[in-house]
C-alpha cells in the first residue's frame, strides 16, 4: 500500500487553494474581505510547503482555511461555484491534517 508523504498532501492541498483564489479573484461579486482571507491561505500554503516543522505547518494551515470558510459561507455576492472552490480546499487541508 503506498502511503503519500505530507510533503505531497500538502501539494495537493495548495493546488486546490490556488484553484480556489483563482476562482475568487474573478469572481466579481467575492468581496474584499473574501479575496484577503483566501489569499492569506494561499500565502499559508505556500509557507506550509517547505515548512521544517510540517505538523505545525498544516496546523496554521488549517486554520486558516477554516477563516477561509467562514468568509466564503459568510459572502453574499459570491458565486456557488466559488464558494464550492474554498470550500474544497478547506476541505483538502482538513482530510490532510487527518493523515498527519
Amino acid at each position: 500500500m503506498y502511503m503519500t508523504t505530507v510533503a505531497e498532501q500538502l501539494r495537493d492541498v495548495r493546488a486546490k487553494i490556488d484553484a480556489a483564489l483563482d476562482a475568487v479573484r474573478a469572481d466579481e461579486g467575492a468581496s474584499p474581505v473574501l479575496t484577503a482571507v483566501v489569499s492569506e491561505f494561499a500565502t499559508k500554503a505556500g509557507k506550509a510547503a517547505g515548512a521544517e516543522d510540517e505538523r505545525g505547518a498544516v496546523i496554521e494551515l488549517e486554520q486558516a482555511g477554516d477563516s477561509a470558510k467562514v468568509a466564503a459561507e459568510a459572502d453574499t455576492g459570491v458565486s456557488d461555484s466559488t464558494r464550492e472552490a474554498v470550500l474544497d480546499a478547506h476541505l483538502a487541508i482538513c482530510i490532510a491534517k487527518s493523515k498527519l
